[in-house]
């Protein structure tokens, strides 16, 4: 799917807040690709999120040379606000929309019409979910489902709960996880280097 606003270098387009960049769809996937390699390597904080600092030395370095560009810090930080509010705006169809599915081989929202119908009565700026394709909807799944609030672990008033176990118990299946993701990077790195000696 398209962006709906433009980024702009031409300084006498700049908005008072600072300059737009604009990110080819090239740019925007080199992006995504690298962000999903720091996932897998587990280079995100505790908090879901990637440092400053690991951005500008491993992604914004390696995005740069790659398409001889000059994206700063805050030029990611607006792209990843753009990502999100996109994913985020995806994934409440699946989370609070009965009746909607996802079919990650074309790439689209599934539901029958009169799911649709219901639901673009009330939400007629998501129409664009119905008619496009959301390539990048998996793969901003993994980027951003770990900072998410899913109310998963919450509990009510009344009840209790060992936080001991429970953070045990995350922890443990973030390890594994985190391991098969590696194990997934490290067989794509072998099978490339494979098909070059080949």
């Amino acid at each position: 799917m398209g962006e709906s606003h433009q980024e702009t270098q031409d300084p006498s387009q700049e908005r008072e807040k600072g300059s737009y960049i604009q990110w080819s769809p090239e740019e925007n996937k080199t992006l995504i690709n690298l962000l999903l390699d720091a996932v897998a390597s587990g280079l995100r904080d505790s908090n879901g999120t990637f440092s400053k600092f690991m951005v500008e030395r491993r992604i914004l370095s390696t995005l740069n040379r790659m398409h001889g560009c000059n994206k700063t810090h805050q030029h990611y930080s607006n792209r990843m606000k753009i990502l999100k509010t996109k994913y985020l705006n995806a994934a409440e169809l699946l989370r609070f929309s009965s009746g909607f599915g996802w079919d990650s081989t074309t790439k689209r929202f599934t539901a029958s019409k009169e799911v649709w119908a219901e639901y673009l009565k009330a939400h007629p700026k998501f129409k664009k979910f119905r008619d496009e394709t959301f390539e990048e909807f998996d793969d901003l799944k993994i980027i951003f489902d770990k900072n998410i609030a899913t109310g998963t672990n919450a509990i009510g008033l009344g009840e209790t709960t060992d936080a001991q176990t429970v953070r045990v118990a995350e922890t443990e299946k973030e390890q594994a996880n985190c391991e098969t993701k590696k194990l997934v990077l490290l067989t794509k790195v072998m099978i490339c280097s494979l098909k070059k000696k080949v």
